[in-house]
């Protein structure tokens, strides 16, 4: 596999600092990154997102979502339950782990709410760039080809 250097493009930009390092750590092998749980990302609108994490088996108090400065972190910690007596379990399938997933967050993004649905935790986010951020068109003003010119009079 190559690996990239962005090094040389670290010098000649400036507040892209964070941009490259995300592109960095998306070359890392993917036994560095944990696959667990399974999680799509989807535009719902313009400025509007939405994460959807499969957490089968997790009920609502087994997950804690905490967002704070651009990192949106999800946790789910699942309770030791028992089978009843004598019942063994003969074959696991479904994943019954604890896990974290970390997720950057661009500037301006907000988590708007979370909500528990057939096994499947959707988390919708928005981005609120605030008006003194946002573009702004400047007029363009052309100055006359006549111009008036004031004429001094001289005392002589």
């Amino acid at each position: 596999m190559r690996h990239v250097d962005f090094s040389p493009l670290y010098r000649s930009t400036v507040g892209f600092d964070r941009l490259f390092t995300m592109l960095d750590s998306l070359g890392q092998p993917e036994s560095a990154s944990p696959s667990y749980p399974p999680y799509n990302i989807e535009r719902t609108g313009e400025d509007s997102y939405r994460i959807s994490m499969a957490v089968a088996g997790f009920s609502d108090s087994e997950i804690e979502i905490q967002s704070h400065r651009n990192v949106l972190s999800v946790k789910g910690e699942r309770k030791e339950e028992g089978n009843g007596e004598g019942s063994e379990v003969i074959y696991r399938g479904i994943a019954a782990r604890s896990f974290e997933r970390r997720f950057q967050l661009a500037d301006h993004v907000e988590v708007v709410g979370a909500a528990l649905k057939n096994g499947l935790l959707h988390i919708d986010l928005k981005r609120n760039v605030p008006e003194e951020l946002k573009p702004r068109k400047i007029a363009i003003t052309s100055t006359s080809a006549k111009a008036k010119q004031i004429e001094a009079n001289t005392v002589n």
